[in-house]
């Protein structure tokens, strides 16, 4: 009896992928396709981004990209929403094209459906543990509230859920602040 064995992807292969208005990431050589993100989703994003952004100009420590190619190695290639990048770490992996190393945080918000939830808080959780991000946020419209990730140097550790009044704060962005309701006013 022979078993076949799955190929698997590599990053080379994102660049053939059809330009069909879907995202395409490859995580443990493993392809996973989705749809692109609704309006609300992305108007969360820009919430989120402007934020940020407002944040660094009166603290120049990093920048923040929405939608970046993030390439940790040739099996491990994705499109997180948002990413900070420290002015320390810049020049080593965000100089070219793509981010290739692991940024410093790394936004997800949540689309609908058990597989998409299932992609960034398992999967994604998982890849961005193994290759050394140091803060995660998930954030979940659903339930308007925002998860913290924080690296304890081994994997990513649920430290903080903002939900309601509060007001999100980053140990990466001292000084940071922002109500949630800026970031949920869709």
């Amino acid at each position: 009896m022979t078993t076949r064995i799955q190929p698997l992807l590599t990053v080379a292969d994102l660049d053939i992928m059809p330009e069909d208005g879907n995202r395409y990431e490859i995580i443990e050589g493993e392809l996973f396709v989705s749809r692109a993100p609704s309006l609300p989703h992305q108007l969360i994003v820009s919430n989120i981004n402007v934020e940020v952004k407002v944040y660094l100009n009166q603290n120049p420590i990093g920048i923040v990209v929405p939608g970046p190619g993030v390439i940790f190695d040739d099996f491990n290639g994705v499109i997180p929403d948002l990413v900070f990048v420290s002015n320390e770490r810049r020049a080593e992996i965000a100089s070219g094209d793509r981010v290739t190393g692991a940024p410093d945080l790394v936004i997800e918000i949540l689309s609908p459906g058990a597989a998409n939830e299932r992609r960034d808080r398992v999967v994604k959780w998982q890849l961005y543990s193994k290759y050394g991000v140091r803060e995660y946020w998930i954030v979940n419209p659903a339930e308007r509230c925002i998860e913290v990730y924080i690296s304890d140097g081994q994997m990513l550790v649920l430290t903080q859920t903002f939900a309601g009044e509060d007001e999100l704060t980053s140990s990466l962005l001292p000084g940071f602040r922002c109500a949630l309701a800026r970031v949920f006013s869709v």
